[in-house]
């Protein structure tokens, strides 16, 4: 069993850089398919990147349409964790960024946000 943790939100200007991490203490994160959301104050949490099962080929990776072409999801093994590199970030961006884990094996696309395991989320916040 994973636990999950979030580091590296921070405050940044707009069109500036973050890099997320997502650590596991327990289980390696190789038996996971894993993903990011976020959650802004006042709104439904949002999917931001995911990649289905435990493949990580471009064609198993996918993005929000608001964040594709500026965020990249990324795993190294070596470390157990799971990355979210976000660039030319936007004040609409702001937000509470969480990763979630679940069992690759239990992978579908339809699961939405019913992964079995969260961190505790780490807070970014992009001034204009």
């Amino acid at each position: 069993q994973v636990q999950l943790g979030e580091s590296g939100g921070g405050l940044v200007q707009a069109g500036g850089s973050l890099r997320l991490s997502c650590a596991s203490a327990g289980g390696t994160l190789r038996n996971y398919a894993m993903a990011w959301f976020r959650q802004a104050p006042g709104k439904e949490r949002e999917f931001v990147a995911a990649n289905r099962w435990n493949s990580w080929t471009i064609g198993n990776i996918y993005y929000a349409d608001s964040v594709k072409g500026r965020f990249t999801i990324s795993r190294d093994n070596a470390k157990n964790t799971v990355y979210l590199q976000m660039n030319r970030l936007k004040p609409e961006d702001t937000a509470v960024y969480y990763c979630a884990a679940t069992p690759a094996r239990l992978y579908d696309d339809g699961l939405g946000d019913k992964y079995d395991y969260w961190g505790q989320g780490t807070q970014v916040t992009v001034s204009s």
